[in-house]
């Protein structure tokens, strides 16, 4: 299923969420199952399906790296249940560098200005892998799919490394 066909937008990485949100309440309108309720049992199973498509459909547009891997899906490459590691050194010496300083934000005198400096970092390290993601997913190269999907699973670290990061502030604030 091509959720980009689906909602009306051509293949891109760059989507206007405002618009997304707003097809995606005129689809649901169009299908719910309730519209169906005196249909037969096959248009409400039809009407059903529809809809999980939608949802569906709508949680992969909307999340920038699902989005990503989509586009990548729909020229041939699923990585969506991907076990290949990311074999980027510098990414690789970050990456425990990153997790060294997670380790430590307790014992630091000012944990909260540690974690404002990780996440700072995170921040600008993201920017940089979705900038090379953004002129990588506008090829359509087989080498270029291969760095696409290279920098998406960065951004799959990067995002549980926030996530982390988040359990230890929310945990500091529980202090």
């Amino acid at each position: 299923m091509n959720y980009f066909e689906l909602f009306g937008f051509p293949v891109d990485y760059s989507i206007d969420n405002a618009q997304l949100s707003e097809r995606y309440r005129d689809l649901q309108r169009a299908v719910h199952p309730d519209k169906f309720a005196n249909s037969s049992e096959q248009q409400k199973r039809l009407a059903v399906q529809k809809t999980a498509q939608i949802n569906d459909g709508f949680q992969t547009l909307k999340n920038p790296i699902r989005r990503a891997e989509h586009m990548l899906a729909l020229r041939g490459l699923d990585i969506s249940h991907d076990t290949s590691t990311v074999k980027d050194r510098m990414f690789l010496m970050q990456q425990m560098e990153w997790r060294e300083a997670l380790e430590e934000i307790r014992d630091q005198n000012d944990p909260h200005q540690a974690v404002d400096h990780l996440r700072m970092s995170f921040s600008e390290h993201q920017k940089s892998i979705n900038a090379s993601l953004v002129n990588s997913l506008t090829s359509m190269t087989e080498e270029d799919n291969n760095f696409a999907a290279d920098q998406i699973r960065k951004l799959k670290f990067m995002t549980k490394l926030e996530d982390e990061l988040t359990r230890i502030e929310d945990a500091l604030f529980d202090l």
